[in-house]
């Protein structure tokens, strides 16, 4: 049986005995057989002289020969068996006699199944001219497109050069070193390098017809030119958010802070990818009530990205500092009562989660055990939203932001540039407030390892949500009978956030009949709203209902977005409509070789199906 790391235990590496310090690789794009191809360069710091291997993680990589590059000398090499979940162990002898510092050469070649990777032909984009490829490497799918130390807990600079068609783009999670050089055969290869110590899953690549538009002194945004203007309207605060990000957390260490709008089938809402974060066209509202996500893609260069949990067995480092970070950026900007709604909609949203989940899911608890279970099976609103709630209370706890504050932007210097796990946190939170009589009252295996809700829940301003709350009753007291009695516009009074959390409540309201979405419908125009926030509550609201006339918006939704948040819940619902399962299935079946992969595997799950079916 393959052996995991000691460290991580959805990697089979060995970076206790042998770590790399600096990769390099140069790829060349080959979008007709869909593989990337070339060589990885390693540096290799071993911890003492007898150490005589490194263990790698790759996945469907095909392995031509390693070298060293010290000598020129070929490397013998054992690859493992391909586990499912966890690709395989690659194994290299290390040359003797070396000292301490090792430099090898990996020639590949990856499979056109990559699990990082999404290949899109011309009729996918907007332009309908030419290809597109993009990779998503978190949480552990890097190994399918570098053979690396594929764990948070190994951190370093990397440079890349990438060679692709003359007529495309080529963008990185690094700085861009010059202008690409002209190749053989119409190609062009491109350069870039990124210095700052960083995970393998956050090293990103896109290639494609991008143009991009300024959004401020350190900022682009890149997209397909038929959307340039849209994101670079949308977007537009980025600046603001940088700066309003640096007063709380400390100086912005990456340089530039470009964004990548993706192609539709991208499956999150944001990747916090270092000087280039992905983010989903579901982000178009046309009136920037969706930009948050780049609040909070813009958090991760602190919260993630320079202070990274060390395994994801502890991601709730990564996701729930980074909603917290996200949601004080929105109150800086727009009120602390806008903040702690917002973190009152995140309750809601959690509460849901754990409908699907269970309560009693040992995955739900903060700090979860993924010894078997790959990172993507484990992935919810659990670390986003727990997090943010432990958070909120340790800050209420300790005195107010203005006592907090100082502690988190300490915390986050002293630990930059490293992996760390909840322990690590635990013990400088509590050296830094030793002082404080109210840190002694926390118990922390309740907020750390419980399932379901958190056991306590702060003190929030409920001053924006009340109104939803009144809004919401008067829509689920209403007995279909007769004119509406009660003042229907106040839905226009609202602002988006508002909207999303009224819509919320209706969802978990016990019935809401077809008469009263049809209402809603009439009143508000609700098939035609673009905030995708927005459209889903409602959409699934429509479900709820067995209203068999959104059964086509439902499916045009799912076929455009890949979006896990909105998508899997939809598949879920119309899956628990007896009448509608098979359209779910045939939907499902129709569109799944247009997702990622995280995506089809996932909705296949939530579909009972086989990913290969």
């Amino acid at each position: 049986m393959t052996s995991f790391s000691q460290l991580d235990p959805n990697s089979y590496s060995n970076p206790d005995e042998a770590f790399i310090k600096k990769l390099h690789f140069s790829l060349n794009v080959d979008f007709d057989k869909h593989i990337l191809s070339g060589f990885v360069d390693l540096d290799i710091q071993k911890k003492d002289e007898a150490v005589k291997q490194i263990i790698l993680d790759t996945s469907l990589i095909k392995i031509q020969n390693v070298t060293n590059l010290h000598d020129n000398s070929t490397l013998s090499f054992v690859l493992d068996s391909e586990d499912e979940k966890f690709g395989s162990k690659l194994t290299i002898d290390l040359p003797t006699n070396s000292g301490l510092e090792v430099k090898i050469r990996i020639n590949y070649d990856t499979d056109p199944r990559a699990s990082a990777l999404q290949w899109l032909e011309p009729d996918q984009t907007a332009g309908g001219k030419h290809p597109y490829m993009f990779s998503q490497c978190q949480p552990i799918h890097c190994r399918s497109i570098i053979p690396c130390q594929d764990t948070p807990g190994v951190k370093m600079p990397y440079s890349a050069e990438i060679t692709a068609a003359s007529d495309l783009t080529v963008v990185m999670s690094a700085l861009k070193q010059g202008t690409p050089t002209e190749s053989a055969n119409g190609l062009r290869k491109h350069t870039f390098r990124q210095d700052v110590p960083m995970p393998s899953y956050l090293i990103a690549i896109a290639v494609g017809n991008l143009t991009s538009k300024p959004l401020g002194p350190r900022s682009n945004v890149w997209a397909e030119p038929e959307f340039v203007e849209a994101a670079a309207y949308e977007f537009s605060e980025t600046e603001k958010m940088i700066a309003t990000a640096e007063e709380i957390c400390g100086d912005y260490v990456w340089g530039l802070y470009d964004i990548l709008l993706m192609p539709p089938s991208f499956p999150f809402g944001g990747m916090e990818n270092p000087c280039l974060t992905f983010v989903t066209p579901t982000l178009l509202a046309g009136d920037r009530s969706l930009a948050c996500v780049v609040a909070h893609e813009i958090s991760h260069s602190w919260t993630g990205n320079l202070v990274t949990n060390r395994n994801f067995e502890h991601f709730w480092l990564n996701e729930g500092f980074t909603m917290f970070l996200e949601r004080k950026i929105l109150g800086r900007m727009q009120g602390e009562p806008v903040r702690q709604f917002a973190a009152l909609n995140g309750l809601n949203d959690l509460r849901e989660c754990l409908k699907v989940l269970k309560e009693d899911n040992p995955l739900t608890k903060l700090v979860v055990y993924l010894k078997g279970i790959h990172p993507d099976e484990a992935f919810s609103v659990c670390p986003y939203e727990k997090g943010c709630t432990f958070l909120f209370y340790l800050e209420q706890l300790v005195g107010g932001s203005e006592i907090f504050e100082p502690f988190l932007k300490k915390y986050l210097n002293h630990f930059k540039y490293k992996s760390i796990d909840t322990d690590d946190f635990k013990k400088f939170f509590l050296e830094y407030f030793s002082d404080n009589e109210a840190v002694k009252s926390i118990e922390w295996a309740k907020w750390l390892d419980t399932c379901g809700m958190p056991y306590k829940i702060p003190s929030y301003d409920k001053s924006l949500a009340e109104a939803c709350t009144k809004f919401a009753s008067d829509w689920t007291n209403w007995d279909c009978n007769g004119e509406l009695t009660f003042a229907t516009n106040v839905y226009f009074d609202f602002t988006p956030l508002q909207q999303e959390e009224f819509l919320s409540q209706l969802l978990h309201s016990d019935s809401f009949p077809i008469r009263k979405v049809q209402a809603m419908q009439r009143l508000y125009n609700m098939n035609s709203i673009k905030n995708c926030e927005i459209k889903f509550r409602w959409l699934r609201l429509c479900l709820k209902a067995r209203w068999t006339d959104a059964v086509p918006l439902v499916r045009e939704f799912v076929t455009i977005y890949g979006r896990m948040k909105y998508v899997r819940p939809l598949y879920r619902d119309l899956y628990g409509w007896d009448d509608m399962r098979q359209e779910a299935i045939d939907t499902f079946e129709k569109n799944k070789h247009k997702m990622m992969h995280v995506t089809a595997a996932m909705i296949a799950k939530d579909l009972k199906l086989p990913l290969e079916s």
